[in-house]
């Protein structure tokens, strides 16, 4: 049956509507101008760590609360079930909730990772596995994730000529999506939040993270640190004495840090750009 004129536009009308309240915030283009962090603040600095590890809330979120610094976790539903009380904590003393998907799919060359390989992985599956991680973290603590970072920091699926990047599924279905072991802070009035790179902090002295911060502030930007664990020593692991270091610093206000989780600072960012 053929629609009416009228019909035909009252559809594309109440579609466009619908996506207008969708509730997701699209990445914007570039800004014309710097942008402009809050309370002449002179840089951005966002803590994430990833996977849900066990010592995010046994020793982390104890020390972070203490200096009243929020920090963006990205997990895993799996990973949440070991210490589901201590994430309810978490998410109660105002830390966000991030999606890390439910299997944490990395390229099969790892080979730990081969059963659950990037390489296997369509649009379909993916898009699937991660609105169900959304779920899942909803159901286990309440919230609804909207922001993700991407396991191993890998962005692509496939091989070869059948390679494809899921960065889109990304800006899709969250407000950012953050790398790992990237090169440099992020320009907030050109970065593509879909792909803000994130710098890793394990196994760091704070003298390093100073330069990072300092070197950001130069120019305004927003640095995004990656880590894992959060304890006093090891593999893949955040010093304790490092992030108190670094919540000392980023606390007094003679040094210009606005510290805030990456959804915080990118809905920011996307008001700033409009």
């Amino acid at each position: 049956m053929k629609l009416h004129p009228f019909f035909r536009v009252a559809t594309l009308f109440f579609a466009v509507l619908s996506l207008s309240f969708s509730g997701e915030i699209k990445p914007e283009k570039p800004s014309a101008a710097p942008i402009v962090w809050p309370n002449g603040k002179k840089v951005a600095v966002s803590l994430s760590f990833d996977d849900a590890r066990l010592s995010n809330v046994d020793a982390g979120t104890v020390l972070l609360d203490q200096y009243g610094v929020k920090a963006t976790f990205f997990v895993v539903p799996s990973s949440v079930k070991q210490r589901l009380a201590g994430w309810k904590k978490a998410v109660a003393s105002g830390h966000e909730m991030g999606n890390h998907s439910v299997n944490h799919p990395c390229s099969g060359n790892f080979t730990w990772s081969r059963q659950k390989a990037l390489e296997d992985y369509t649009a379909e599956k993916m898009r699937a596995e991660l609105i169900e991680a959304n779920k899942q973290v909803q159901e286990l603590l309440g919230v609804k994730p909207e922001v993700f970072a991407y396991p191993c920091g890998q962005m692509f699926m496939g091989r070869g000529r059948n390679t494809k990047s899921y960065v889109p599924i990304v800006a899709d279905l969250f407000i950012s999506g953050r790398g790992w072991r990237n090169e440099a802070p992020n320009d907030p009035a050109y970065c593509d939040m879909a792909q803000i790179y994130g710098m890793e902090m394990d196994g760091k002295d704070f003298d390093e993270i100073k330069e990072l911060i300092e070197t950001a502030r130069k120019s305004g930007q927003w640095l995004v640190l990656a880590g894992h664990e959060t304890a006093e020593s090891g593999p893949q692991t955040t010093r304790l004495s490092m992030l108190k270091q670094l919540c000392e610093y980023a606390k007094d206000p003679a040094n210009g840090v606005w510290i805030a989780p990456i959804g915080e600072v990118a809905k920011y960012v996307q008001k700033q750009r409009k």
